[in-house]
């Protein structure tokens, strides 16, 4: 247990930034702490005198904890490599979400500390572990817990480039339908926008309000087509950048593509419909096939040894 003290002491610092990166991870993404200050200024039954009476009229959680958190984050930034950073970033992108890299970091720390806690009466009470062996559960349970938020992300992202892949054939028939009414490819994305709820749909609405603040339209169907990372999406932006560039009408560009994509679609169930057959035998002769071998062959098996052994079964 004494050799066991240090790590614990570690373990508990870990964990007191870990629940300090928690309370940041919670924070409601929507809330303005200036919109805060200033409804304290525009309650009538509020007289304030000062800034610091506005500062001590804020709640603890926003006094000290979120400004201790942004400090934290800021130090990790500096000694983490940018290039880590920058992968990160991207792997955020894909996944749909807003979080800052550096917090990303910190809630590993926050699961690596939280599986090393849970590890250590897990190796030591319910496995019974000898200390060498205890290490070792220790270092699985810390390992685990660090690399378990990347799985995580990885799952996300997987889920979310699956459903922009399954979302762009009927995308693509509304922008053709659009686009041959007469309405311009910009408004096209409008009402795609406007019309469905899914990845591809904001990832439109913000391409447009992207170029509505002055970005190119190529160079911000590139930045989607980076933030999704899905070959048709990257295939559709070039044959619309391309088209742009060229002259081409955009509806016959559009019609090209709208035709490779239901194909695409049709030879993915494809595929997984030959997958089926070698997918479903794992199951089959590990669950299935054993158990139609006990029905059929085990009354036989019986009255065999029941033979032989003069009936002691």
């Amino acid at each position: 247990m004494q050799a066991l003290l240090p790590l614990i002491i570690v373990l508990g610092v870990l964990g007191l930034l870990a629940v300090m990166v928690y309370v940041n991870l919670r924070d409601d993404q929507g809330r303005d702490p200036l919109a805060d200050r200033l409804a304290i200024y525009g309650e009538k039954d509020i007289q304030v005198e000062s800034l610091e009476d506005v500062e001590q009229k804020l709640a603890f959680r926003d006094r000290v904890i979120v400004p201790t958190i942004r400090t934290l984050s800021a130090s990790v930034a500096r000694f983490t490599p940018q290039k880590q950073l920058e992968m990160t970033r991207h792997k955020l992108e894909l996944a749909g979400q807003t979080t800052d890299p550096t917090a990303f970091f910190l809630q590993r720390i926050f699961f690596t500390v939280v599986f090393g806690i849970i590890s250590i009466p897990f190796s030591a009470s319910i496995l019974h572990l000898e200390f060498p062996t205890l290490i070792l559960g220790i270092a699985g349970g810390l390992a685990l817990g660090y690399y378990f938020p990347m799985l995580s992300l990885n799952s996300k992202i997987s889920k979310r480039q699956n459903n922009i892949v399954k979302a762009l054939p009927d995308a693509l028939d509304l922008l053709v339908i659009c686009v041959e009414a007469g309405l311009g490819f910009d408004a096209a994305m409008g009402k795609v926008y406007e019309k469905w709820d899914n990845e591809l749909a904001l990832a439109f609405g913000r391409v447009l309000r992207e170029i509505q603040l002055g970005k190119p339209r190529r160079d911000a169907l590139r930045d989607m087509a980076h933030r999704m990372d899905v070959p048709d999406v990257n295939s559709f932006t070039a044959a619309i950048i391309q088209a742009e560039q060229l002259g081409v009408s955009m509806s016959k560009i559009l019609r090209v593509q709208a035709d490779q994509m239901r194909v695409k679609r049709r030879q993915r169930a494809q595929e997984k419909a030959q997958q089926a057959p070698v997918k479903m035998m794992i199951p089959m002769v590990l669950l299935i096939f054993p158990s139609i071998w006990i029905v059929l062959l085990g009354p036989a098996v019986i009255r065999v040894m029941n033979t032989n052994t003069g009936g002691a079964f």
